[in-house]
């Protein structure tokens, strides 16, 4: 296994920015496993499959394939690197991510890259089951009232017209779920750094993680 920083935690943390910045000042290979997950759910809404259905969506993902790069997300030759923050997506991808065969698929493709090259990655169980075996494992978190302003604040997000309440709600729902999962349940693992960015900015937070991978 090449370098493996691995950083975990709920959603309107910053993972995904922080991620990607410390890949970058690094020089290492960006890995958002989320996006990996968005990707899958919207080839199986694309399909127009019932979603409660697992045989029909085991049959998908025999026939799905990935390409992730830094910036470009592609399923089965498709860019849907917008596609997959489609609010539709946001909706199911918990529950299309909590489906054993579809993790355990998507575990192994991660393992596999990390393989071949230096990585950052960000989700919800690297260090805790994709790599619980890397040196450095970081758990990034927020107040939920921050973590909802991030999210109504991010571009990227359809969601613009939701009020705070609505977020902070959809938030608190979302951990409620991701902790609760009978399959990789979001949590920290023992030997992560816990970082509370609440009241720190994106810099300082790159900034501390550097810090202690190179120290």
């Amino acid at each position: 296994m090449k370098l493996v920083i691995a950083i975990d935690g709920p959603a309107g943390a910053g993972k995904s920015t922080v991620a990607k910045k410390v890949a970058k000042l690094l020089g290492m290979f960006y890995l958002d496993t989320g996006a990996m997950y968005r990707a899958f759910t919207h080839y199986v809404i694309a399909k127009k499959a019932d979603l409660d259905n697992k045989s029909e969506i085991k049959k998908l993902l025999e026939g799905f394939e990935l390409s992730i790069s830094q910036d470009n997300v592609r399923a089965n030759g498709k860019d849907i690197t917008k596609e997959i923050r489609w609010e539709n997506v946001t909706t199911n991808v918990s529950y299309i991510s909590s489906i054993d065969f579809v993790r355990n698929k998507m575990v192994e493709l991660q393992r596999e890259i990390g393989k071949n090259k230096d990585i950052v990655v960000e989700g919800r169980d690297i260090g805790t089951v994709v790599f619980p075996d890397t040196r450095y494992k970081f758990y990034l978190d927020a107040d939920v009232v921050e973590r909802a302003k991030r999210r109504l604040k991010d571009k990227k997000n359809e969601e613009k017209k939701v009020s705070m309440l609505a977020m902070k709600e959809k938030i608190q729902k979302r951990d409620q779920y991701d902790s609760t999962r009978d399959n990789s349940p979001l949590k920290q693992a023992n030997d992560a750094v816990l970082i509370d960015s609440t009241h720190m900015t994106i810099d300082e937070v790159c900034k501390y993680i550097i810090n202690k991978v190179k120290g």
